[in-house]
This record gives structure tokens, sequence and C-alpha cells, in this order.
């Protein structure tokens, strides 16, 4: 197959990973920002933070190990 082409794919499946880093740091900017307005709220502002950096985390990685299975499988 094209390497071209292959490595086109890689990229595309490698996009949710620098997107989810931008994404993390946004969130945690904002949590920062949350957290300094109202710091008796920090435990719930923490947790509700943890939960949403796990998932977008898990998108991350999701585009990595395809970028592999496409990188490995088709080169």
């Amino acid at each position: 197959m094209n390497t071209g082409i292959i490595a086109i794919a890689v990229a595309l499946a490698l996009l949710p990973c620098a997107l989810a880093g931008m994404a993390m740091g946004l969130a945690t900017g904002k949590a920062v920002d949350a957290t300094a307005r109202q710091p008796e709220a920090s435990g719930k502002i923490s947790s509700t933070l943890l939960l949403g950096l796990a998932l977008t985390e898990s998108c991350a990685i999701y585009g990595f190990v395809t970028a592999l299975i496409i990188a490995f499988t088709l080169a």
C-alpha cells in the first residue's frame, strides 16, 4: 500500500492525542480558576476534574493505539 496514505492515516489517528492534551490543559486551568473563586468547593471541583481528565486521557490512548495498529499492520 502507498506509504503516503498510511502516513496520513496515522497522522489523523494521532489527532485525538493532540486535542486531548489541549483539552486537559484547558480543563485544568478552568479548575484552578474555579478553585480560586470558591475554595470551599475544591473537593467537588477536583473530583469532577479527575473524572473528566480520565475520560479525556482514554480518548488519547485510543487514538494512539489506533495509530500504532495502522502503522504496524499496513506498513
